[in-house]
């Protein structure tokens, strides 16, 4: 592969991970502090990591 190719999906790699990593905080927290304990705030920022709609989400990053 060449270095371009191999930057740029490294980049919305990069991308993706931040983007995860950011809604599981977000909804974990939002979720312990709506009363949840741990393991049903665990599951409420799961499942808004599953249903993140990368291709809006990612035509918005670039």
């Amino acid at each position: 592969m060449n270095q371009r190719f191999m930057d740029t999906t490294i980049e919305i790699a990069e991308n993706i991970r931040a983007l995860c990593v950011q809604t599981f905080k977000t909804h974990f927290h939002e979720a312990l502090l709506s009363g949840l304990c741990s393991d049903g705030a665990m599951e409420v920022a799961i499942g808004a990591v599953q249903a993140l709609d990368l291709e809006k989400e990612l035509g918005e990053v670039e």
